[in-house]
C-alpha cells in the first residue's frame, strides 16, 4: 500500500505531499493540469528514466520520496535526480541501493492498467506470456525453461567444439610442420638469455687475458727494453747521483722499491686467472645460431615460441580428443530433448485447458463491464518450434465483442474504450500482488453512458480489495473515491506552478459539479452522486 508520496522540484511542481487512503484515490483536474505527471514522477521513484531538463529551473535535485507498507512493513523509498549530471541516486530505508534492486520490489509495490498497457496487450508476446501466467502447474513451466536454457548451453558448447574442430583440421599440417621445426631445435626456457650470458663471460675473460699478456709484455719488452729495464737503468742513475747530493737518497730509495714492486707485479701477470669451467664456445654459438634460425622462421621470440610449442600440443591432443567429447555432447543433447519433449508434451493440453477456462472468466467479467452476453474471448494457440523436432504453443487472444462477428486479434478491432475495459477486466481476474496499488490512467476513455456506470461498480468492487490511484475525467467515477485530489496549474511571478489539495466538502462537490458540466446540470448531477 502507497501512504504517502512527496515530490520535490521536479518540473512545474514545486513541493507536493499526497497522503492516500486504502480502496480508492481519484486525481481530478483540468487537462494539462499535470496529473499524469503525478504518476510519472511514481514511476521515476519505481526505475523509470527522466532527463536532468525536468529538474526545477533553479533547483540542483529533484526528489521523490514515498513510504510503502509491504507485508506490514514500512518501506520508505527515494530517489533524487541531479540537475548538473542528469544521474539519479536512489535509496531504500535511506541506504543508497542500486537501481537493479527496484526490478523485484517494482511489481510488488505498483500494478500499472494505462495506456502503455494497453499497447502491451496488443502485443502477441505479451498475451502469450499472460496466458502462461494463469497456468496451475508453473513448476512445469519452470522445469522446461530450465531444459530449454541447458540444452541451449550443450548446443553451444557443441557448436564451439565443432567449429573449433574445423579450424584446427584445416590447420593441421601447419600446427604438425611449426611442431618438428622446435623439436629439432628443442628450445628450454631461458636457454637463450643463459647461453648469452656465458657468451659475454667468455669474452670478458678473453679480454682479462689479453690484458694480462699486455700488461706483461709493457713490463719485459718483446723485441726491445720493457719498462722494468728502463727502470733499472733510472734506478742505478738516481742511486750514483744519490752518492754525491744526499737530497737525492730517499728518492732514490723510492725508485728501488717500485721497481721491486713492478717486478712483484710481473710475477703475478705472469699467472693470469683460470676460467671458472671450461667451455665449448662452438657448442654455444651454434645454439644461438639455432635458435636464432628459428625464430627468423616462426616470427616469434623465444617465449612465444614456447608458448607456441605449449598451445600446439594442446591443439594437436584436442584434435584427437574431440571426437569422444562431441559424441558425449551429443548424447548429453539428446537426452535433454527427450526430456524436453515430454515436459512439453504435458504442459500442452494442460496449457489450453487453463487458457480456456481463464477466457471464460474474462468473458464474464467483459459481460459485467456492459459488453454483449455472446461477447467471446478465444485462445488462439500457433504452434512453434521451441527446439528442433519439439513443438510448443504461442497464444494469442482473439475475441467477438459484439454477436456476429468472426474473432480477430484484438489490435485489429478493439478501439480504445474497448481496450480500456478489457484492461479493466484482465486486471480483475489476474492474481497480481496483494499489496501493490493498482494505478489507472484515464482507463476511462471512450466510455460513457451505462457503460460507465458498470466500470464504476467494476473499480468500486477492485478497490475493495486493493488500494486504487485512478486519474478520471468522470464524476460518476470520482464520486465513488474515498480520497479525492485536485490537480490545477496557477502562475505566480511569471513561474507556473502544479499544486494538489485534497477535497472535501464544499471543495468535493465544486470539483465534482465542474466535472460534471457545471451549471445547475452540473450542480444536480453532483448532489446525485453525493448521495
Amino acid at each position: 500500500m502507497l501512504e504517502y508520496l512527496h515530490i520535490r522540484n521536479l518540473a512545474l511542481i514545486e513541493n507536493m505531499e499526497l497522503d492516500f487512503s486504502p480502496g480508492m484515490n481519484v486525481l481530478t483536474g483540468e487537462t494539462g493540469a499535470g496529473k499524469s505527471f503525478i504518476l510519472k514522477a511514481l514511476g521515476f521513484l519505481l526505475g523509470d528514466k527522466l532527463n536532468a531538463e525536468m529538474v526545477r529551473p533553479g533547483a540542483e535535485r529533484a526528489q521523490v520520496e514515498a513510504l510503502f507498507t509491504l507485508e506490514d512493513q514500512e518501506l520508505v523509498l527515494r530517489r533524487e535526480l541531479l540537475a548538473e549530471s542528469g544521474r539519479s541516486r536512489f535509496y531504500v530505508n535511506d541506504v543508497l541501493r542500486s537501481q537493479e534492486s527496484l526490478r523485484e520490489l517494482r511489481a510488488r509495490l505498483v500494478t500499472h492498467t494505462s495506456q502503455h498497457g494497453q499497447q502491451q496487450l496488443l502485443q502477441p508476446a505479451f498475451q502469450s506470456r499472460l496466458m502462461e501466467s494463469v497456468f496451475p502447474q508453473p513448476e512445469l513451466l519452470a522445469e522446461r525453461d530450465a531444459l530449454l536454457g541447458q540444452l541451449q548451453q550443450v548446443s553451444a558448447r557443441r557448436k564451439a567444439l565443432l567449429e573449433k574442430q574445423t579450424d584446427l583440421a584445416d590447420r593441421r599440417d601447419l600446427l604438425e610442420m611449426q611442431q618438428q621445426e622446435i623439436d629439432k631445435v628443442s628450445p628450454e626456457e631461458g636457454e637463450e638469455e643463459h647461453l648469452e650470458e656465458l657468451r659475454a663471460k667468455v669474452r670478458s675473460q678473453e679480454h682479462l687475458r689479453k690484458n694480462y699478456e699486455d700488461a706483461l709484455a709493457l713490463l719485459h719488452g718483446n723485441d726491445g727494453p720493457g719498462l722494468l729495464d728502463t727502470l733499472g737503468q733510472f734506478e742505478r742513475l738516481i742511486h750514483n747521483m744519490s752518492q754525491e747530493d744526499e737530497a737525492l737518497t730517499s728518492e732514490a730509495e723510492a725508485v728501488a722499491a717500485l721497481r721491486q714492486q713492478l717486478m712483484h707485479l710481473g710475477n703475478h701477470l705472469r699467472r693470469p686467472p683460470l676460467p671458472d669451467e671450461e667451455m665449448d664456445m662452438d657448442h654455444v654459438e651454434e645454439r644461438l645460431f639455432a635458435l636464432a634460425q628459428l625464430k627468423r622462421k616462426l616470427r616469434r621470440s623465444l617465449p612465444e615460441i614456447l608458448a607456441l610449442r605449449g598451445e600446439i600440443e594442446e591443439n594437436l591432443s584436442f584434435l584427437d580428443a574431440c571426437t569422444l567429447d562431441l559424441s558425449r555432447l551429443a548424447k548429453e543433447e539428446a537426452a535433454l530433448a527427450e526430456k524436453l519433449s515430454a515436459v512439453v508434451n504435458h504442459i500442452r493440453p494442460v496449457r489450453r485447458k487453463s487458457a480456456s477456462d481463464f477466457a471464460h472468466t474474462l468473458e464474464g467479467q467483459l459481460r459485467d463491464l456492459g459488453f454483449s452476453e455472446q461477447v467471446r474471448v478465444i485462445p488462439d494457440f500457433i504452434p512453434y518450434e521451441l527446439w528442433s523436432g519439439i513443438t510448443d504453443d504461442r497464444v494469442r487472444i482473439l475475441w467477438a465483442p459484439n454477436p456476429g462477428q468472426p474473432p480477430q486479434p484484438l489490435d485489429r478491432i478493439a478501439s480504445g474504450g474497448e481496450l480500456s475495459r478489457f484492461l479493466l477486466a484482465l486486471t480483475s481476474v489476474r492474481h497480481d500482488a496483494e499489496s501493490a496499488i493498482y494505478i489507472f490512467d484515464e482507463v476511462d476513455a471512450g466510455v460513457g453512458g451505462l457503460t460507465l456506470n458498470k466500470l464504476a461498480e467494476k473499480l468500486n468492487a477492485l478497490a475493495e480489495q486493493h488500494q486504487m490511484l485512478l486519474i478520471t475525467h468522470w464524476p460518476q467515477l470520482a464520486a465513488r473515491a474515498r480520497k479525492h485530489f485536485q490537480i490545477s496549474k496557477v502562475v505566480r511571478e511569471e513561474a507556473t506552478f502544479t499544486l494538489c489539495a485534497p477535497l472535501d466538502g464544499p471543495a468535493r462537490h465544486a470539483e465534482l459539479a465542474r466535472m460534471a458540466g457545471g451549471g445547475p446540470q452540473g450542480e444536480a448531477l453532483a448532489r446525485s452522486l453525493e448521495h
